[in-house]
């Protein structure tokens, strides 16, 4: 088998934990598999590289901060391969560049345009166990880019596609995908399998474990992925095609998103394309609206709620401070105090009843609903953010997740 195995800041956060990673790999490799180990930079070392930067400038350029930050990881292979040749191992570390990672030219955000194993494979035939440098690439012109947060899931499932892996082991300071969160609700159970939809719909919607653009990318390259903790043997979860799934659930999972705002637009003229217009304003200003609720007031005009990230808030409030001068609308109202609590499974599709359990289930614990969204395998409602916890509780309860 060929398996790629990525390790996080935490797991190589300092060089006991890096003698630890070599010795997961040694003992892959021993099973007789071949081995290609992405890492990310030893933990807080990012941060450190981008105070160096800012010691210097307060808006240094992205080719410069690309190439500094590409920097973390490539010390962490280095030092990996050491240890493993130490080890009487057959080792080399490789750069983005090196191990063929070819992306777009947006730097500290670049997508990975294609990957050429060549050189990989070559190592992996002469017996070599690859360590590469996450999070970074090479544009067209072979200027080195970084590929923004998350980055080392999304080298190593990428690589993993290349190479035709036949699995991608994402170790995290985490020992699956629970159920939902065990820090809100102790009796949360780890998941043995879960669809890529199904993680994509969590990982949207607040669970923190795995990147969307990484899931996303799984699921394209139908990549069998399993996330689990770098800090003992226990089995992790795998993510996977929905027919390698033998028992679905009805629910796989509760999540919970506090990252939350809402705006109130009341008194909106009631005009054709006015929605379009504010929000394709939004767009713009790179807002990233969620749950959209429009709703016909007295008079001829109309109210529209929606919520946004609570880091894109300030972004929103000038669109719409535009709205109000151009008389528009007659107020905008904004709270912060608000959450989204979402119900995800696959087995939706199949059973009724299943929206029906999570409203009865806000009603019994006295919890208002303050919106409502669905999809297929989804239905997420906005409270106020003090009932954040309780709802996520009596949600699990409900579906008997701890079974």
């Amino acid at each position: 088998m060929v398996i790629v195995q990525k390790f996080g800041g935490t797991s190589v956060g300092d060089l006991d934990r890096i003698q630890n990673v070599a010795n997961r790999v040694a003992k892959t490799k021993e099973e007789g598999h071949d081995v290609v180990v992405v890492v990310s930079a030893m933990s807080g070392e990012t941060n450190k590289l981008v105070g160096y930067a800012e010691h210097f400038s307060q808006n240094p350029s992205k080719p410069e901060m690309d190439m500094l930050l590409s920097s973390g990881e490539r010390v962490t292979a280095s030092l990996l391969s050491i240890a493993l040749q130490e080890m009487g191992y057959k080792a080399c570390a490789m750069t983005g560049r090196k191990a063929g990672i070819l992306t777009d030219n947006l730097h500290t955000k670049a997508r990975i345009e294609e990957i050429d194993p060549e050189v990989m494979n070559s190592s992996l035939k002469e017996g070599k166990i690859v360590v590469v440098a996450g999070f970074q690439g090479v544009n067209e012109n072979g200027d080195v880019t970084t590929l923004g947060r998350g980055g080392s899931d999304l080298s190593a499932v990428a690589i993993a596609g290349a190479l035709k892996a036949d699995l991608c082991e994402i170790y995290t300071d985490v020992s699956g995908i629970f159920t939902t969160d065990p820090r809100i609700e102790p009796k949360a159970k780890k998941l043995e399998k879960i669809s890529y939809d199904e993680m994509l719909e969590l990982a949207s919607l607040g669970a923190k474990v795995l990147q969307n653009r990484s899931v996303e990318l799984a699921k394209k390259l139908n990549v069998n992925l399993v996330t689990r903790t770098s800090f003992s043997d226990e089995e992790g979860t795998l993510i996977t095609k929905e027919e390698n799934i033998m028992e679905k659930p009805l629910v796989s999972g509760i999540a919970l998103d506090k990252n939350q705002a809402r705006i109130s637009l009341i008194g909106v003229s009631d005009r054709p394309g006015i929605a379009s217009d504010i929000f394709t304003k939004l767009a713009k200003a790179e807002v990233n609206v969620d749950m959209i609720i429009q709703n016909r007031a007295h008079g001829g005009t109309t109210n529209i709620d929606f919520t946004v990230p609570k880091g894109d808030l300030n972004d929103a409030k000038e669109v719409v401070g535009d709205f109000l001068k151009e008389g528009d609308l007659e107020n905008d109202v904004y709270n912060e105090n608000i959450c989204k609590v979402s119900v995800v499974g696959v087995g939706m599709k199949s059973h009724a009843g299943v929206a029906a359990k999570a409203f009865q289930t806000m009603a019994n614990e006295n919890i208002n609903i303050n919106m409502i969204s669905t999809s297929e395998i989804k239905i997420s409602m906005v409270i106020d953010e003090k009932y954040a916890e309780l709802a996520v509780r009596g949600l699990h309860d409900a579906y008997e997740l701890d079974k």
